[in-house]
């Protein structure tokens, strides 16, 4: 059967409708259905000189693979002309119109996965729309209590213990009740969404050296080992709290399935080093199944052509492989 996955293309002057143009220029075996303007993808594809075709989706229709220079199109159209590079704050309704749109396909079955394009937060909160990111949107637009976000590239996976908040923040979001949340949503979907058995997760801590036995802070004694012993307890195989900055060695990254990370920047660092524009940003506990690009909207490459369509590719290939492993929850 041919998977139909929904991509919400991102920010319009940005990079993410290109991206989606340049990977399907060779066709793909999957029927990628994009909810944005046609025209605004349109004059993108002139723009880089690439030739492309939309197929408008008519109710009922089963998916089917796309051509070379093919692409399914649910068309939303947009709030003024977009041009390549320059941000335009009476889009920013546009953008989360794309995204709702294609989030409610999935949640009707009309799609098998969501993969969505990169988009620019600070235009829409200049809009008067509070986003703090795609990761917490979709919890709240799935009415889904807690979601973990995830990078993976290549034998690398990320999640994190926080997301998208200030630093100062971090050690008062850090509880026995979340962090446990988190463990169980990583180790389920790693289970069920990747078909990963019994999967090893190792865990960091949140101050350097992971606490010198609580001569570097408490957060580890108090909350984040009992936790792991307590899921430990109940078969789960995790591994922690290790110190972040030995945690990311060769021997250690081989032995496992996933790192927790407890904050953005602990984790996120190592793996883009590793693999920036080759790994996919994936929301865990969802009841649907989203992936996204590991990059921003690239403003400066916009309509250049020199955009790296990698990412995007392996976002797909991620969709692809969950939809196939297990689905949603």
């Amino acid at each position: 059967m041919t998977l139909r996955l929904a991509v919400s293309p991102g920010e319009p002057g940005g990079v993410g409708p290109e991206i989606l143009i340049q990977y399907i220029q060779q066709g793909c075996d999957q029927e990628l259905v994009a909810y944005a303007d046609p025209q605004l993808l349109q004059d993108r594809a002139d723009k880089l000189g690439l030739p492309l075709r939309l197929r408008h989706i008519e109710s009922g229709q089963p998916a089917s693979p796309l051509a070379p220079a093919e692409l399914a199109i649910v068309p939303i159209s947009l709030a003024s002309p977009a041009c390549a590079g320059q941000l335009n704050v009476s889009n920013a309704p546009y953008v989360l119109q794309c995204l709702d749109t294609a989030i409610e396909a999935c949640q009707s079955n009309q799609c098998q996965a969501l993969v969505t394009g990169p988009v620019q937060k600070s235009i829409i909160n200049d809009a008067g729309i509070p986003f703090s990111g795609h990761t917490e949107y979709l919890a709240e637009k799935t009415n889904t209590e807690k979601v973990v976000m995830m990078l993976a590239t290549d034998k690398m996976r990320v999640a994190l213990a926080t997301t998208h908040i200030p630093l100062r923040e971090v050690a008062d979001a850090i509880n026995s009740n979340s962090l446990q949340l988190v463990i169980e949503i990583l180790e389920r979907d790693l289970t069920t969404k990747f078909a990963i058995q019994n999967p090893r997760i190792l865990v960091c801590g949140l101050n350097p050296h992971a606490g010198e036995g609580g001569h570097l802070g408490h957060e580890e004694n108090e909350i984040i080992s009992p936790v792991i012993n307590s899921l430990q307890k109940r078969g789960m195989n995790i591994v922690g709290p290790l110190p972040a900055d030995t945690l990311f060695t060769t021997k250690l990254l081989d032995s496992a399935d996933a790192v927790l990370a407890m904050y953005h920047d602990q984790g996120l660092p190592v793996l883009k080093h590793r693999g920036f524009g080759r790994s996919a940003n994936i929301t865990l506990g969802l009841p649907i199944i989203r992936t996204s690009v590991d990059h921003g909207t690239a403003m400066d490459l916009a309509g250049t052509g020199q955009a790296n369509q990698g990412s995007f590719a392996v976002a797909v290939t991620a969709a692809t492989q969950m939809a196939t492993s297990g689905g949603t929850n």
